[in-house]
């Protein structure tokens, strides 16, 4: 079975050859969400989002997952990575939605997804957990049915509020 290092390591060189390429612009975003992983969990992380065109967007973000798990706090580094399409051409207000497919990753799983995102902004993504190796949180195993819901706010428009 694939280990976490691996799937980042081909994850990295995919994203790293495509941006090699042509001139790309990046975007930094903070991101606060709620996934569901067999157990509810907040989140709280930053992204990078890499512009070439508005067709494709690529996005590699870092959180961490913070929960209840069996009445004990539990906190997992999370690792992701997105590709958002939307090919719809002579559209005048920028795209507003895009088809997102990537994957998660933490300490305890690794999950592909799909999902729809508003503007880059608002994403609700589903997928399916597979668990590494027997690790679970607290006594309880996270696999299965993966849901996230996450709102991605850009820094430029958090810098410009307080001007």
């Amino acid at each position: 079975m694939m280990n976490a290092r691996s799937a980042i390591a081909i994850l990295s060189v995919f994203f790293l050859s495509t941006f090699a390429k042509a001139q790309v612009t990046v975007h930094k975003m903070i991101n606060v969400g709620y996934t569901y992983q067999n157990q509810s969990f907040g989140e709280v992380g930053g992204k990078l989002l890499f512009l070439k065109n508005d067709d494709v967007i690529y996005r590699l973000g870092a959180s961490a997952l913070m929960g209840s798990v069996h009445s004990q706090f539990a906190i997992m580094p999370k690792v992701s990575a997105d590709v958002l399409l939307n090919f719809e051409k002579n559209v005048d207000f920028y795209h507003s939605y895009y088809f997102l497919i990537g994957a998660e990753g933490t300490n305890k799983y690794i999950a592909p997804k799909v999902g729809v995102t508003l503007f880059g902004i608002l994403d609700l993504t589903g997928g399916y957990a597979f668990p590494i190796g027997n690790s679970g949180i607290n006594g309880k195993e996270l696999k299965g049915v993966n849901v996230n819901f996450t709102l991605n706010i850009p820094t430029v428009f958090i810098h410009d509020m307080f001007k």
